[in-house]
């Protein structure tokens, strides 16, 4: 493959045989999930084709009519998954909305007000997904976690209502657990980035030709503002959520069929 194009369908074609040892793993344990490794990989390659010429379309326009559409696909397509993950909990829709939305949008706008990022289509849509789909893992995994803990702590939240407590008060402990747990995960990358792994922002520069320490201020900023933007996500989510797992009578629900 020597002068080959660096990752081209040549190189995509000979990545498959790194599916087929998933294949032949999940096969030789019985796992039962090679339908989903083969859909997963085919929906990937469908979907990145797709939006790699949209992006390419978008990028020779420039238009920021296009990038508004862009990203407010992406925050629809981030609200209904992050939704489907929370559907036992009353108005997940649009607590899922206004926690990404909010977060990720105050985030992207607080940089390119401070010049941080241009405010080209080439940098406001890669940093936008980046921003959507890190506040949509943590909305659903903050909401999931709560809406779960609530279920399986019943008896303490209606002893606590019995005593005096209001809604927010009995479940303030579980809301705090849900906001340390969503929050892990971006706190531990952000605490081993360089020395563990190399992100994808800085080893996508690095492969592209940029000098290093570019791709590691890039990456600097990149890790910033993941931390702001999750750290308002959970914030808005232990906000509002706790309040939707009582009814008017401040009685708790039963939340996703448990009791």
């Amino acid at each position: 493959m020597t002068g080959a194009e660096p990752f081209g369908f040549t190189s995509l074609a000979a990545a498959l045989a790194l599916v087929a040892v998933a294949l032949l793993l999940s096969w030789w344990q019985r796992l039962d999930v090679e339908r989903d490794i083969g859909l997963a990989c085919v929906r990937a390659f469908v979907q990145l084709m797709a939006v790699g010429y949209i992006i390419h379309l978008i990028l020779q326009t420039d238009r920021p009519l296009y990038v508004a559409l862009t990203l407010a696909a992406m925050l629809l397509f981030a609200v209904i998954t992050s939704a489907r993950r929370a559907r036992g909990l009353p108005g997940a829709w649009t607590l899922a909305a206004a926690s990404i939305g909010v977060a990720s949008m105050a985030t992207l706008a607080v940089m390119l007000v401070l010049g941080i990022i241009p405010a080209g289509a080439r940098y406001v849509i890669p940093i936008g997904g980046m921003l959507i789909g890190n506040c949509m893992n943590v909305a659903s995994v903050t909401a999931v976690r709560l809406l779960e803990d609530a279920a399986d702590r019943r008896p303490q939240i209606e002893a606590s209502l019995a005593l005096g407590a209001s809604p927010r008060q009995s479940t303030a402990t579980l809301a705090r657990r849900s906001v340390r747990l969503a929050m892990v995960p971006v706190i531990d990358s952000t605490k081993t980035t360089g020395l563990v792994f190399l992100p994808g922002a800085m080893t996508g520069m690095i492969l592209a030709g940029a000098e290093p320490l570019q791709a590691v201020r890039l990456q600097a900023v990149v890790m910033f503002m993941l931390l702001a933007a999750v750290a308002l996500t959970a914030s808005i989510v232990s906000y509002l959520a706790p309040g939707r797992l009582f009814t008017p009578q401040q009685q708790l629900r039963r939340l996703g069929g448990r009791t």
